[in-house]
């Protein structure tokens, strides 16, 4: 199996990522998602995160894709998170992050690579069309 992909944001959107993900790629295995919406806390989330962890194999670990550092789907995985070796929580999900690790997980890379990857790739998918590199 693969390393398990958990993606967490505020409203609904986490599942709009993964749908859009599975577009360019076809069905993905061993993911879940979970949404925070209006009247839920960190103590739902934490619940809603443990129901998808109890569906996927995490013997290869468990990396928690969210969207905002700080904000509430972060808080909550990173309280399940911290006492666990190969889990992670990166913030800024976005489709180039999703599927390029989604696409890296079939070569079966170490956690620590998945990690990286996921980091890089998202920071690297977020550009302007007429920015130039040095502002100038």
């Amino acid at each position: 199996m693969t390393i398990a992909i958990v993606i967490g944001t505020h409203g609904w959107a986490a599942e709009q990522l993964l749908k859009t993900a599975e577009m360019l790629l076809g069905e993905q295995e061993n993911v879940g998602w979970i949404d925070f919406v209006p009247g839920e806390n960190a103590e739902t989330l934490i619940e809603k995160y443990n129901a998808q962890l109890a569906k996927l194999d995490t013997s290869k670990g468990v990396l928690f894709l969210v969207d905002t550092w700080g904000g509430r789907p972060f808080n909550a995985a990173s309280r399940i998170v911290v006492d666990k070796e190969r889990y992670e929580v990166i913030a800024g999900v976005n489709i180039p992050m999703l599927v390029e690790s989604f696409m890296a997980r079939d070569d079966d890379p170490r956690f620590d690579e998945l990690v990286a990857l996921a980091v890089d790739t998202g920071r690297d998918g977020v550009k302007a069309l007429r920015a130039r590199p040095g502002g100038t």
